[in-house]
């Protein structure tokens, strides 16, 4: 059987790996194979039973690179495909046949308007007077730092992965874990329902002082703002309990009242001041003024920075509104930085123009009456306040601390300035209602998150949703009755210091939570948003803790008593939940030193690492491999150097540790090299440290060495697979082994010399081709994307390569960057080769045929014998005409990728390939290893050939 594809019509292209159902109409497309294994329809009797052709070894189970095989959900309208397991790939075909098994921009204006609040309108003017115009600036952007530091934190957790309901809590929790995620979802859904009740006094505050103007009371101011409160926030709760769709409209309504309330205040303080206005303080813009407000002028028991900071802070908090609901929002990962910052700015500048033109404007105290204006013609000559300049004179209730106006007395200062105060009073309507009916929707969909994930006892409960969009009702209910009972205190800068302590709390651990998965160097940590910096978000961490106990000592203790005492319940209680957190990721770094910490973590894609078990026999004898493998391990991942030997010796390790590579040394007595490894696939280790992917050197002497080491070489490659490693080969051109000949068996006592290698040297940049032509579980990318993460890596770029048809090059293209996109890898360069569905070269055909001619099996030699089989039986690595062609297809793909090596990745730093796959009982070892030799040969670049267990190492996902 010869394997000239020209002559006899073979062509790859027949045989390419596709998927069997199209993701456009859902229907298989004629004449390609179809396997069962890509869905799950419950027939497992047979690989093949919905295809119309039984499998063979002929056909390739390889599938592509898919976006189902990461997906953890359905596309409604047709099945999910899986790709192939380890199992079927490489099993022989009956096994499989038998045991196969079927497996189944509106988060903008919602920051905007949340930060827009009550303490805008009612109190940053009197904050004004207390602190002058400087202190307040200082506030306003010390607020802004925090909360600017903590968007870029939220920011970059967001974007690590799928953000699902439950806004911070899912952040913080999916993150740092359970323990301070869920004592932290509790404070901050408690911290959100107080804040529904200071934004409702603030509403009800400015409806008491409208009836009190128009000589309307009810009872007393403060009965009256608790009336008023209690019958808005009635109100509130009706409106959100009739979903988001109404919710969402009324904060539009509320946003336009804002902007208008804005642009009425600005025309204002541009409209010269009429006498009434001027009684009032107002006189517009005057640098006198301005040079008189700008100093601080503390009044009152609270007066003082950090008792204004503490009064202002809560209005900064609005910057979370969107991230509480997430499970909301069409795309988080993209509202949530994008909304938050733009949220942040604008807000901010707003302030600042607000603060710095009311105190240019109005002076701090003013008596209202038309009386004490100067005469022009005899001014007062005891009279040296700044508004004398102005011709009034304010003196006397100055003297008494009885001014009922002036931006130190008068909290409607805003509404007193502006070209029509009913603007100012409807924007206060919006800003105050928009922020209570934000918290009030954000509260119950954290706490209806934690609920769900039942941490706690006794609060699950109000963990059930109701309707299409699981709204949480019971949740509504509780966050109306906390809000309820903190309206009763009627009083706005009581209520709001209480707050600001609670959100420091909730701030501080996200950007712990940012830090903290930074510091811990796991892979799973890959946020898109780039934008951040870890020691920003200890550094904003460590603020919000100091300035928690400066403005309430004892409010902050409260807070961290509660931390504590549900973190206590956590740890004691050990709820089951997993969620790749960045907790567990640092159990990782502890178990170089600590390995019992990692007996109660379980695995989480999330934080998969490759840990490497190489066959380097003695270190030094293979230092281009140890160097490699370090790339990708060095304080990342376990490395384990494996020797087959007759005699131990620790020099090995001596070795090891010259070279600064951190990695572990194992030597194993075995009769011979298979045994051996199989001892060290099995029992290296401890723990969760153990090996899941095997390293080794290609076996470039394999044909002329001994058919049987050639065998033992393959088998070795399948005792891995059959133990669910991934499998690495590498192949140098100049080869691996640096040793001499007396030391390939047994050990040398001399010290071993340190052999330099191109691993250890600066790659410049130069490209790392990727050809990712079968997915297997993404351990392809990953390694490279490794690689790019140290120094002398970093400035290559990496190439990643895909089969595809010509005429759907762009939308195959187009497929994988949406794919590497989602994965967070940064590549940006993506390939689409139709080149290697090509027929072979018929020279490069007849040069394959002739490397395995040595063990081409002739039947025809002796044909009345039946020592055929026999001498197969006994000589494995034995080719028949029935095993080429069976492997027909296959042998000419390898051929044909090895000339698209030599034609697009001659001047790579490296190349990485995926590694084909020969089934036991179909493809006989010598034209598997043949496959090898003949895909990597004649390349100056050094060739990786991976191939992963066909499971999952990387994810999209945030939980």
């Amino acid at each position: 059987m010869e394997l000239q594809g020209a002559n006899d019509g073979i062509r790859l292209s027949a045989y390419r790996p596709t998927l069997p159902v199209s993701v456009g109409n859902g229907k298989a497309t004629s004449g390609e194979f179809e396997s069962n294994y890509y869905t799950c329809d419950g027939d497992s009797s047979s690989v093949a039973s919905r295809g119309s052709v039984a499998l063979t070894g002929y056909e390739t189970l390889d599938a592509p690179p898919h976006y189902d095989f990461y997906t953890n959900t359905e596309v409604w309208g047709r099945r999910k495909q899986f790709r192939p397991s380890l199992f079927q790939l490489h099993a022989k075909p009956e096994v499989t046949s038998q045991l196969l098994l079927c497996f189944t921009q509106t988060k903008n204006i919602r920051c905007m308007l949340n930060i827009w609040g009550v303490i805008l309108y009612l109190r940053l003017p009197w904050i004004t007077a207390q602190a002058g115009i400087g202190m307040t600036w200082i506030i306003i952007l010390l607020s802004t730092c925090i909360t600017g530091i903590t968007g870029l934190s939220t920011s970059a957790i967001a974007t690590n992965g799928k953000v699902k309901g439950g806004g911070t809590y899912f952040l913080i929790s999916r993150s740092l874990g359970p323990e301070l995620g869920g004592s932290i979802g509790l404070i901050f859904a408690f911290a959100n329902a107080v804040a529904v009740a200071m934004h409702t006094v603030g509403f009800a505050e400015t409806v008491a002082d409208l009836m009190r103007e128009n000589g309307a009371l009810m009872v007393d101011r403060t009965n009256d703002i608790r009336i008023i409160g209690i019958i808005t926030v009635t109100c509130l709760l009706g409106i959100s309990m009739a979903g988001m769709s109404w919710e969402s409209k009324a904060q539009v309504v509320f946003f336009l009242l804002i902007m208008v309330s804005f642009a009425s205040y600005i025309v204002g303080t541009l409209i010269p001041a009429s006498p009434e206005k001027q009684s009032k303080g107002f006189f517009n813009y005057k640098a006198s003024i301005f040079a008189e407000n700008f100093v601080p002028s503390w009044r009152g028991p609270g007066g003082s920075f950090f008792g204004m900071f503490s009064i202002f802070f809560p209005s900064a908090t609005g910057i979370l509104a969107g991230a509480n609901i997430s499970g909301d929002l069409k795309n988080p990962a993209v509202a949530i930085p994008r909304g938050t910052l733009l949220a942040i700015f604008w807000t901010t500048t707003s302030y600042l123009i607000i603060s710095a033109t009311i105190g240019s404007c109005v002076v701090r105290d003013a008596s209202g009456l038309l009386n004490d204006s100067l005469p022009s013609s005899s001014p007062s000559e005891g009279c040296t306040s700044i508004e004398c300049q102005y011709g009034w004179d304010f003196s006397e209730c100055m003297n008494n601390k009885t001014c009922p106006y002036g931006i130190s007395n008068y909290y409607q200062s805003l509404s007193m300035v502006s070209a029509f105060g009913p603007l100012i009073t409807a924007g206060i309507f919006g800003a105050t209602l928009s922020s209570a009916l934000a918290c009030l929707v954000s509260a119950p969909k954290v706490f209806q998150c934690l609920c769900k994930d039942q941490l706690y006892p006794f609060i699950g409960v109000f963990g059930k949703g109701y309707g299409k969009n699981d709204e949480p009702i019971r949740g509504y209910l509780l966050t109306y009755v906390i809000a309820a009972c903190f309206i009763l205190i009627a009083e706005l800068n009581t209520i709001a210091p209480i707050i600001s302590n609670f959100f420091l709390c909730s701030y501080s651990l996200i950007n712990f939570s940012c830090f903290h998965a930074s510091i811990t160097n796991s892979p799973g940590w890959r946020p898109s948003f780039k934008f951040y910096s870890k020691w920003l978000s200890l550094l904003c961490a460590v603020i919000s803790v100091v300035i928690m106990f400066l403005l309430t000592w004892w409010a902050a203790l409260i807070a961290f008593g509660v931390v504590f005492i549900l973190l206590s319940y956590t740890l004691y209680k050990k709820p089951e939940v997993n969620w790749g957190s960045s907790m567990q990721a640092s159990f990782y770094n502890r178990a170089l030193n600590q390995c019992a910490g990692l007996n109660n973590v379980e695995d989480h894609v999330k934080n998969y690492r490759p840990q490497c078990l190489v066959l380097t026999g003695p270190p030094s004898s293979r230092p281009a491999l140890v160097d490699l493998v370090s790339c990708f391990t060095k304080h990342l991942s376990l490395m384990l150097c494996g020797n087959v030997v007759t005699v131990i010796s620790d020099s090995h390790l001596n070795w090891l540790n010259q070279r600064k590579v951190g990695s572990f040394y194992r030597g194993v007595l075995a009769a011979d090299l298979r045994c051996g490894v199989n001892v060290l696939l099995q029992g290296a280790g401890l723990g969760r440290m153990k090996p899941n992917v095997l390293l080794m050197g290609f076996k470039k002497d394999w044909r002329s060495d001994t058919p049987q080491a050639a065998h033992n070489y393959i088998e070795i490659l399948h005792d891995a697979f059959d133990l669910q490693f991934g499998v690495c080969v590498l192949r140098m051109k100049e080869g691996l082994d640096v040793s001499h000949p007396s030391q390939s068996h047994g050990e040398s006592l001399n010290p071993e010399p340190q052999h330099s290698t191109q691993f250890q040297k600066k790659q410049g940049k130069k490209t790392i081709d990727v050809y990712w032509l079968s997915d297997d579980g993404g351990l392809t990318l990953l390694l490279p994307y490794l690689l790019t993460r140290r120094k002398r890596w970093a400035r290559c770029k990496v190439r990643v390569f895909v089969g595809g048809e010509t005429d759907k090059k762009e939308e195959k293209r187009q497929e994988v960057l949406e794919l590497i996109k989602k994965f967070r890898l940064d590549f940006h360069n993506v390939e689409v080769l139709p080149d290697v569905y090509q027929t072979p070269q018929p020279m490069n055909v007849h040069q394959f045929e002739k490397m395995i001619s040595r063990f081409r099996l002739d039947t025809k030699s002796k044909p009345d014998s039946d020592s055929g089989p026999a001498s197969q039986h006994e000589k494995p690595w034995m080719i028949t005409e029935q095993d080429l062609e069976k492997n027909k297809a296959k042998s000419l793909r390898q051929i044909r990728l090895n000339e698209v090596l030599l034609d697009y990745s001659r001047e790579a730093a490296l190349i990485i390939v995926t590694m084909p796959v020969g089934r036991r009982g179909v493809c006989p070892s010598s034209l598997y290893l043949a496959w090898l030799d003949f895909l990597s040969r004649d390349l100056r670049p050094p060739v990786l050939l991976v191939r992963g267990n066909q499971q999952n190492v990387l994810t999209f996902y945030c939980q």
